[in-house]
């Protein structure tokens, strides 16, 4: 039996955009801190349609939540992750993980209306046979080898219905978790406009990924290989808008 599952995560220390921005708590022993900041885009600003017609875009403007000064790979330094659920009409929600608080006041003024979780509790809470919902957006693909009728040799070709599935449960089982309901989504094209600033679309180059959601039930087997998972992202195109990995309580299986 298949269900839908939802994406959201247990009330933690909810706080406002301006304490989320300033308040840092301190991570738990042998664990590290997350923050999960849920963005509901004012379709009306002219900022979130722009992001919304480039991935290129929505990453830049996500990266400007953590802090400048990173280094060569300021997105897997920060810890950042994000997603875009597209669950009720209009502007779909945007979700971004960081292992820093977000300074939310870097937003473009009417852009979301914003809140930040601390994960902690959720992370601590992690235990072997806790059965969860889950949703992740994965770039299921596979590398063609050398001899491929399919493509160029390493040419990443999208998977597409059972085997999408298979590449989530083979995802789901390094990531310590046990499935068992799963529901794919079809694949959705996520397009980035690379190019020197400032020019006509027509003089950038457009890269596409796919990305597939993958909703369901699963039992936690192993804690700390899932925390990882969560923390660090699955897949690949973590700069597109995958691999973000969301948990909710669920009941027991039977």
């Amino acid at each position: 039996m298949i269900h839908s599952a939802t994406a959201s995560i247990p009330d933690a220390r909810t706080r406002t955009a301006a304490a989320s921005a300033a308040e840092e708590a301190s991570p738990a022993p042998g664990t590290t801190t997350a923050w999960l900041t849920r963005l509901r885009l004012n379709p009306a600003a002219r900022a979130v349609q722009h992001d919304l017609k480039d991935a290129a875009a929505l990453h830049r403007r996500v990266m400007t939540l953590v802090p400048d000064g990173l280094g060569d790979s300021p997105r897997a330094r920060s810890g950042l992750l994000f997603r875009l659920d597209h669950d009720a009409p209009g502007a779909p929600t945007l979700l971004v993980q960081s292992r820093t608080a977000p300074d939310l006041r870097r937003l473009p003024t009417g852009y979301a209306q914003a809140q930040s979780r601390d994960l902690t509790p959720l992370l601590d809470a992690l235990r072997p046979g806790l059965t969860v919902h889950y949703r992740l957006l994965g770039n299921a693909v596979k590398r063609c080898g050398p001899h491929s009728t399919e493509g160029r040799w390493k040419q990443a070709i999208a998977l597409h219905g059972p085997d999408a599935e298979q590449w989530w449960a083979n995802q789901a089982t390094r990531a310590g978790l046990a499935l068992h309901t799963l529901q794919a989504d079809t694949p959705d094209s996520l397009t980035a406009w690379h190019g020197p600033a400032r020019t006509l679309r027509a003089e950038r180059t457009a890269v596409h990924h796919k990305g597939t959601r993958f909703d369901g039930t699963a039992t936690i087997q192993d804690p700390e290989v899932l925390r990882h998972a969560l923390l660090h992202g699955i897949g690949r195109a973590k700069s597109y808008g995958c691999g973000l990995l969301s948990l909710a309580p669920a009941k027991p299986h039977h």
